[in-house]
């Protein structure tokens, strides 16, 4: 590789470790589900915190069941769910209980109500007929039978899924202490960009890096943001960044970091940024430092080339930020089964394609150039090509990134 060219995997280190970790906080429960747990989750009560029923029926000590043929018991209590002043026991008696409700001190079994002669509804009855029983302790669900107060419940690390957040909600937890989503502001610029919707002149584009960004920041948990287009002026470039960088945790910029004239970016930040030519394709030019105390990082200006730079250097450095163990993305080595294809020997190179995962194939999408934006769209994966290879050919072995729609 030219001298002049940062090895992908070295400029992937820089910018993780310019973004680091984030500082765990408590965030509640209906706020964290996709969160990584900060710190191990631990009973603050039992599971269950008492000895309720498994089902609806009658609560009885299983000595008063008659070994053979029915039995017949007086009914001393009804217990629906819920119920806090429950009376113990007595021998000889039973108490109709509901799912969930406690299972009152004495008794060690509930018999469903199907093994019965009362109704399932209604008003409890004054006595009631056992037809069948069951063995003792059937359908009672013990105090702390999953876990007793103090137990670790789930490890630091865990990602909060929506059963592990009825979990940490069952066991007696309002928050968690988690690793917070980022909040990262989407900047492109251009005086060329025009917002959708709005009528084009001759030499405009709409723009489209900032969705595609918002996106792809959205789909990993962030909370992305998008400012207004800003024009290739310095001065407007710097008051936009310095009005809003206070509430971001990473700004991302697209465009004005090639080594052309108008590079807005490019001479905005610099000082502040060190701007390099990383050995990849699409997504050679990039940039990466702080302005004024938050993270930033530049992107190159071409819609493919935005999406490249996201997966192989903002995707795993904000997954690891937000505490993921796994910041890789999904693949696997399969078999090329498009024609011949070259590729510059001294860059990694990123080829759209749709894989068959079943077959372990995959067939190249449209041209590598990076403004081809609909074979990306098309596209369900991505092809790496590594450095030192000058071209993949039919039958080869290659590198599979799966994007979202292959998964």
């Amino acid at each position: 590789m030219p001298p002049s060219l940062m090895p992908v995997d070295q400029y992937a280190d820089v910018v993780r470790d310019l973004l680091g970790v984030a500082t765990p906080t408590p965030v509640p429960l209906a706020e964290a589900d996709g969160l990584v747990l900060a710190a191990d989750l631990v009973a603050e009560v039992p599971l269950p915190t008492f000895a309720n029923s498994a089902m609806d029926g009658y609560a009885v000590r299983h000595s008063d069941l008659a070994a053979a043929g029915p039995t017949t018991l007086p009914v001393c209590a009804d217990i629906p769910a819920g119920r806090i002043d429950v009376p113990p026991l007595a021998p000889g008696s039973a108490a109709r209980i509901m799912t969930g409700a406690p299972v009152p001190d004495g008794a060690d079994t509930v018999i469903p109500v199907e093994f019965t002669d009362a109704s399932a509804t209604g008003d409890a009855p004054a006595e009631v007929t056992f037809l069948e029983t069951v063995e003792r302790g059937r359908h009672v669900r013990p105090r702390g039978e999953e876990a007793e107060t103090g137990d670790v419940l789930l490890s630091a690390g865990t990602a909060l899924t929506p059963p592990a957040l009825g979990l940490a909600a069952a066991a007696g937890h309002a928050t968690v202490l988690a690793y917070p989503r980022p909040r990262v502001l989407v900047l492109s610029t251009g005086s060329e960009l025009v917002t959708p919707g709005r009528p084009l002149q001759h030499g405009q584009i709409y723009e489209s890096n900032s969705v595609v960004l918002v996106s792809a920041l959205e789909r990993i948990g962030a909370r992305a943001r998008a400012l207004q287009l800003v024009e290739d002026d310095v001065e407007t470039f710097h008051r936009r960044l310095r009005d809003e960088a206070a509430d971001a945790d990473l700004i991302v910029t697209s465009g004005g970091v090639s080594a052309g004239a108008f590079e807005v970016v490019k001479e905005a930040l610099e000082g502040a940024v060190e701007f390099v030519k990383t050995g990849m394709q699409p997504g050679m030019p990039q940039g990466c430092g702080r302005f004024e105390g938050t993270p930033i990082v530049t992107l190159p200006g071409n819609p493919v080339s935005v999406y490249v730079s996201f997966e192989v250097y903002l995707r795993g450095a904000l997954l690891a930020w937000m505490g993921c163990a796994d910041t890789e993305r999904p693949g696997f080595v399969g078999t090329w089964k498009g024609p011949r294809q070259g590729s510059p020997a001294d860059k990694r190179q990123f080829l759209r394609g749709v894989c068959d995962v079943p077959e372990g194939t995959v067939t190249p999408v449209g041209a590598p150039p990076s403004h081809l934006l609909a074979a990306l769209a098309r596209a369900n994966c991505l092809v790496v090509i590594p450095e030192g290879q000058a071209s993949v050919s039919p039958g080869d072995d290659v590198e599979i990134w799966l994007l979202d729609s292959a998964l």
